[in-house]
This record gives C-alpha cells, structure tokens and sequence, in this order.
C-alpha cells in the first residue's frame, strides 16, 4: 500500500505540457548566441585566427536566428496572437516571454544591419558581375550605391564594429534570458535556480562553437577545399570550445550539487528523478559518453601539437558530440523538470510521437532547416574570407 501511495501521480501531474517544442527553441537560440561570439572575437577584439570565418559565423547565426521563434510558434494553440504579448506586455506574469520578443526584434535588426556593412563592398563588386534577379538583389542589399572608395569601406567597418560590440550582450541577453524564464518558474525544484540563465549561456556559447567547427570542415570537404581551412582557426575554436565547455559542464553540476548539499525540500524528487527516469539521458549520456569523453578529447587537443590530419577528423566529431550533449541538456532540464509530478509522489511520463503536430519529425525538420537556409543565404553571400579583406585589413 505504501508503494502504490509513492507511486500516485496526480491528474493534474500526468502530462509533459512544455513537449519537444521547447526543447529545440533554446537550442537553436543556444547556437545563434555562440555563433554571433565567434563573429565578435574576431570582427570586435581583432582575434586574427578567427578571421577566416568571421563572415561565415555572421551568416550561420542568422541561418539559425530565423528560426528561432518557429517552435514557440509550433508550440501555441493559437500562433496568430503571439503579437498580443508584445502590444500588452506584463513584465510581472506570464507574459515575461514579451521580454524575450524585444531582445529578439533589436539582435535581429542589428545582426541584420551588420551583415549589411560588412558585405557592402563585396556586393557592390559581386553586382557588378551579376545579372537578372541576383543583380538586383545586389541592388537592393546596397542601396543602388556603388561607392568602393577607401573612405567608405573604412566607415563600413567603424559601423560593424560598433553593431559587433553592441550585438555582444544582446546575444547574451537573447540566450541567458531563456535560462531566465526556466529559472523563474517556482513549481519545479530542478528549473527554480538562478544557475539557470548562466547555465543556458554557457550552453549556448558551446553548442555555437561546436557548429561553427563542424560546418565550416563540413562545408569545405563537400566543396572540396579542404586546402584553404586554416588549421589556426581550428585550433583556436577548439580551444575556445574547451574553455566553455569547461566552465558550461563545472556549473551544471555546480547545480546538483548545491541541491544536494542543500538538502532542498525538492532535493528527494530530483535525486529520484536522475537515478530513476533520467538516469539514461543524464548520467550515462550527458556526462558519462557525452560530457567526459569529450572533455579528455578537448584537453588532448588543446594542450597537444597534433598533426593537421588528426585535427581535421577529431574536431568534428568531437563538436557533434557536444551539440548532441546540449541537446540532451535541454531534453533532460525541459522534460525532465516536468517529469517530477508537483504531488512529489511518482513521476509523469512522455514518449514523443513521430507524426504528431510537436513530434520527432517535425523537430526534424526545425533542425534541418537553418541549414537549408544556409545553404540558399551562401548563394547571396559568399561566406569565407576574400582576398580584397584580406587586403583591408593589411
């Protein structure tokens, strides 16, 4: 009888409300935040190693970026009155998502405007030997000018450099202040921290960076000019991915550690949770294969002068190891929070659905989408380094 007593859930406990949905939301905010840090390492503190893909991290964040708002949309019963938090927003409720929608406007407009200064001077050449509707897209992304003076290129990158060093703590903002609106929820004992929004940054700043290594040695073994990837920039993502990945694991177990030690009233229920329901997802995955292993791989790679060859096939694999670990991150602070019936007594179950309107396929199709995006913004602006940059900024 004492068993069946534990194991009650109540009506109310019974179902995950917050589904895959808004597992993927932060997680493709996560990697617009690290995207946009790796563009400003190089575009605002003048890191020379990062240059080489500077234009491509601006491209890939807003690849990413217009999808963020697509699960949140997914997600509503009614998405044609997402408007209405903006128009009438209450900071004190529910309604705090409006924050998010301001933060998302303004680092929209901004990443925007930048990627328009900073290609500026390569589309006035690119429109040049355009033609049809690709000419007057040049056309319209310029301004119809045509201005290739010195003193105009010069004033293009004061702009993006100016629109970089501002968009930093907006990307951080958009990103931390998802681990806000987790953080802010009292209900659930796990989410009810204020770890949370730095947890979720940090998160962000690795997925970001992991995307960028695995794209950009993607993008050039497809091309078939492994040749031109500069194998300081890898090492340099790498190092800067094993920095935050430090920093990213060290507090999320920071977290359990105080709950833990706290002995929180919730404490029971979490530690039930993760040695019961998420005791896969969490332990064996997240940190053992997904957190440890990599962690190892990355100090390796960081403190040892390995050869090109050994870089070229490590990194990768090791970036999509920790975005796959971030994606279990979300998945186990998202539904796993859920999980833990408020009853404290037992805990609700959810097995996503492939065909369902918030299911596996159609988050998917979420995730492959930017990189379609990706693929179609490339042909409107070229992502790597030309030779006229180079020439600029010698």
């Amino acid at each position: 009888m004492v068993t069946e007593a534990m194991n009650y859930v109540f009506p109310n406990d019974a179902h995950a409300h917050w589904t895959l949905m808004i597992v993927i939301y932060p997680y493709i905010t996560g990697i617009v935040a690290g995207a946009f840090i790796v563009s400003a390492l190089a575009h605002v503190f003048n890191v020379r190693s990062l240059m080489p893909i500077a234009k491509f991290a601006l491209i890939f964040a807003l690849s990413w970026l217009l999808f963020v708002t697509a699960p949140l949309l997914n997600h509503l019963g009614h998405p044609e009155r997402a408007l209405n938090m903006l128009f009438t927003p209450n900071f004190g409720g529910p309604s705090m998502m409006s924050g998010f929608g301001y933060i998302y406007m303004s680092y929209s407009i901004l990443l925007i405007f930048e990627i328009l200064f900073i290609y500026r001077y390569e589309m006035v050449l690119l429109k040049e030997k355009s033609s049809g509707v690709k000419k007057f897209i040049y056309n319209v992304l310029t301004l119809w000018t045509n201005d290739r003076s010195p003193e105009g290129r010069k004033i293009d990158h004061k702009v993006a450099f100016v629109l970089g060093a501002i968009g930093i703590p907006l990307a951080s903002m958009l990103h931390g202040y998802v681990g806000f609106i987790f953080g802010a929820v009292k209900t659930v004992e796990w989410w009810f921290t204020p770890l949370m929004p730095i947890i979720f940054l940090l998160s962000a700043s690795v997925s970001g960076v992991a995307g960028m290594i695995l794209f950009y040695i993607v993008i050039k073994k497809i091309t078939g000019r492994m040749d031109e990837v500069s194998t300081d920039t890898i090492k340099t993502l790498v190092k800067l991915l094993w920095t935050f990945f430090i920093l990213d694991f060290l507090f999320e177990m920071i977290e359990i550690a105080v709950h833990a030690y706290g002995g929180t009233s919730g404490w029971h229920h979490i530690s039930s949770a993760l040695n019961g329901p998420l005791e896969w997802s969490f332990w064996t995955m997240q940190v053992k294969v997904l957190s440890i292993i990599p962690f190892f791989i990355l100090m390796y790679l960081s403190l040892r002068n390995v050869s090109r060859g050994v870089l070229m096939l490590v990194a990768p694999l090791v970036s999509l190891m920790l975005l796959a670990q971030v994606l279990f991150m979300r998945w186990n602070v998202v539904i796993g929070g859920q999980l833990m019936a408020k009853s404290e007594r037992g805990f609700a179950t959810y097995h996503p659905l492939w065909f369902e309107k918030e299911g596996i396929l159609m988050s998917i199709i979420l995730l492959v989408a930017p990189i379609v995006t990706l693929w179609l913004l490339s042909r409107i602006f070229p992502l790597w380094e030309s030779e006229s940059d180079r020439e600029h900024s010698a």
